[in-house]
């Protein structure tokens, strides 16, 4: 995309956003599951056969592997879908012996307090929306049960006034016995005994995206002479909680990764421990954030704990490792995040969410076609490039191209005519495998001319139904030492399609990383970016498709000469479409305080029919942020166009003012997830 070259033009004055200081988010009353609201709406004896898409959703790590019988854990997936509102409509569904998804619409509170609902086996339990409460009681599973979901709930308030209760035991998750289940998204807190009990030799359990606060004990592992229980406990909040953080007794494999242990300052919760190995547990712990925790990593004689990667951070004590552990790679793939990102990313991410289709996974398809690409040649194919050719033409179902880690300079074009491939690094992290190339506007081509901006992309997807996950995707051109060029335009990534879901990646570059376009002018181009890195420093998320950044981080950079200026968003709209939504995410970067703008308007080619649109919600701003973070381009009023927050926070966040639109309650309400994807749920393929 070019700097702006145009003379001034004039627009339609349009109505301004609502000013305003927004009201409470009534977000508890939001359904936001697209095209599978109807099946919400409905009681427990109407439910019939329309499945939501996440009720095909499947655990990873431990609860993933395949033992005792059981090939994963995917709930009820494949039984009846009911929603129920009250205790004995959610009784009736979580005990029966058939296959269930149990939508809870409401708050259900139970009778007696204390009471724990003994769900069987293939259940899944799922909040709607925020609204799913589970107030004063909770779930027990027992000896045997298993292929359990319970996700997207807040489970509260069992407390009965004594601080460490020894008379009540009233859990909100407590298994015995158990295995294959995985706890995901929920809200956990204020109960009169632990939030999550594993106990009994229960094993294949993953829990994942919770926030686990305001008790006493929080997580306990254990309860057995027996070493059998694999447990993954990846990306939960742990906030106020005094011990069992977790602790982990007897445990054969307790793998716990990119978790966030905060013991607030000034507070009457003061932690005693943070993980803590027990018996002859064997744990491995990475790329976790322990804040003001007391001894934040603990282990008996016998244990073993392996740190690698955490962040300590005012914390004090006992901090133990020691012993050898294992290997989670070879039990299941997985994917860091960068320990210092967790504040962030767990601020917004995890808990129960409004939609489920931000992390959902629709039914599954036939079998994908696997390629794999290799540098050293133990692939089927030495480039990327190479993989995409070997592609079919109008392939009907997907094909996965695992690219093994290194580095390929090379440039790769997913033409139009071939949809439904993914490109996969199989490393353990997103930066082990890499895509880069150096081209920018105005680089000559090979064949004579030169490239524009679109055309010096280092990865090109023309093609609908695409995916990328686990790699970065850069273009590292040198600015400096091509101070000839008219313009720096240098694409990493380029999009000109619908349906593309990229999924803990990194878009790397300085101007213009990120093109988000579409085929045409009218045709519709969907993308949903989430758990990612976007880097750059002018206009490098650009173009005019409908495009969500969810849960990610958008990392400012300084410009070839070490100054701080420049564009986050440079929308190009078409009318009546929607453009850039950045939501549940965080905006950092090494540059200097107010030298960035959020976005300006890119009317591309002068054409005054577009209305671009970038609106940035529930986000962290830091103070790089101008205080007044939209501006004009090539002649356009900024305010002719759609710029609007919502609910920011960070020192870059600010009040609403005329130069500062923020949408209403009403506003926003319009303007989340689900609205871009339109009834497209992005689903890991």
């Amino acid at each position: 995309m070019s700097e702006p070259r145009s003379t001034p033009r004039h627009r339609r004055s349009r109505t301004a956003l609502a000013v305003g200081v927004p009201l409470a988010l009534t977000a508890a009353g939001t359904l936001a599951y697209g095209t599978d609201l109807g099946v919400l709406g409905l009681t427990a004896q109407q439910a019939s056969a329309a499945v939501p898409s996440w009720a095909a959703d499947t655990a990873d790590g431990f609860a993933s592997v395949n033992s005792l019988g059981q090939n994963g854990t995917y709930g009820g997936r494949g039984g009846q879908v009911v929603t129920v509102k009250t205790q004995a409509e959610l009784e009736k569904y979580a005990t029966a012996t058939q296959p269930c998804v149990i939508v809870v619409a409401g708050a259900i509170t139970m009778n007696p307090v204390g009471k724990e609902i003994k769900v069987q086996s293939d259940k899944t339990i799922v909040g709607a929306g925020t609204s799913g409460h589970i107030v004063g009681g909770g779930f027990f599973l027992g000896q045997g049960v298993h292929n359990v979901i319970i996700r997207n709930l807040t489970i509260r308030d069992s407390y009965q006034g004594v601080w460490n209760d020894k008379d009540h035991d009233f859990d909100a998750i407590q298994m015995d016995g158990a295995h294959h289940v995985w706890i995901d998204h929920n809200d956990l807190r204020h109960m009169a005994d632990g939030l999550i009990d594993v106990r009994k030799d229960s094993t294949n359990v993953t829990v994942s995206w919770n926030k686990l606060s305001d008790n006493n004990k929080t997580f306990g592992i254990g309860w057995t002479e027996n070493v059998k229980t694999d447990i993954t406990i990846h990306h939960n909040w742990i906030r106020e909680t005094e011990q069992r953080n977790p602790s982990t007794d007897n445990a054969a494999h307790a793998h716990l990764y990119n978790n966030w242990l905060e013991d607030a300052p000034g507070t009457s919760i003061n932690s005693s421990y943070g993980n803590y190995s027990r018996g002859a547990t064997k744990m491995v712990l990475e790329n976790s954030y322990f804040q003001g925790v007391k001894n934040p990593v603990i282990k008996d004689s016998g244990a073993a704990v392996v740190q690698r990667g955490s962040v300590f951070s005012g914390t004090s004590g006992r901090n133990e490792t020691g012993g050898t552990a294992f290997d989670p790679k070879a039990y299941y793939p997985y994917t860091l995040d960068k320990a210092a990102d967790l504040p962030s990313i767990l601020k917004s991410g995890a808990g129960p969410r409004a939609s489920l289709g931000t992390t959902a996974a629709s039914p599954k398809a036939a079998a994908a076609t696997t390629l794999t690409v290799a540098k050293d040649g133990s692939g089927q194919y030495t480039s990327v490039q190479a993989a995409v050719n070997a592609v079919a033409a109008n392939n009907p179902s997907r094909v996965v191209i695992a690219v093994k880690p290194g580095t390929y300079r090379e440039l790769v074009k997913v033409p139009s005519n071939k949809p439904h491939v993914t490109i996969q690094g199989t490393g353990g992290s997103r930066k082990d495998t890499t895509i880069v190339y150096n081209n920018a506007s105005g680089t000559p081509k090979p064949g004579g001319g030169t490239y524009g901006t679109g055309g010096s992309a280092t990865v090109a997807v023309e093609a609908d139904d695409f995916q990328a996950r686990n790699l970065t995707i850069s273009n590292d051109f040198d600015e400096k030492a091509n101070q000839n060029l008219n313009g720096h335009q240098a694409v990493a990534l380029r999009t000109a399609a619908d349906k593309v879901f990229l999924d803990g990646i990194i878009v790397s570059g300085d101007q213009d990383t990120l093109l988000l376009d579409t085929a045409a002018k009218d045709r519709l181009g969907r993308v949903y970016m989430s758990n990612s890195y976007v880097i750059g420093n002018v206009d490098f998320i650009f173009g005019r498709a409908t495009a969500v950044v969810d849960r990610s981080v958008i990392t400012l950079k300084k410009r070839w000469d070490g100054t701080s200026a420049g564009y986050v968003t440079a929308p190009s709209t078409a009318a009546n479409r929607k453009g850039i939504l950045i939501a549940n995410s965080t905006v950092n970067g090494d540059v200097s305080a107010g030298s960035f703008y959020l976005g300006r308007p890119w009317h591309a080619g002068g054409d005054a029919s577009l209305d671009p649109q970038t609106t940035v919600r529930n986000t962290n701003l830091s103070n790089a942020i101008k205080s007044t973070p939209w501006t004009d381009m090539s002649g356009f009023s900024w305010k002719d166009d759609r710029f609007a927050e919502y609910r920011n926070s960070g020192a870059g966040a600010g009040s609403a003012s005329s130069n500062r639109p923020h949408l209403t309650d009403a506003q926003a309400a319009d303007q989340e997830v689900a609205d871009w994807l339109a009834g497209w749920t992005p689903s890991a393929s």
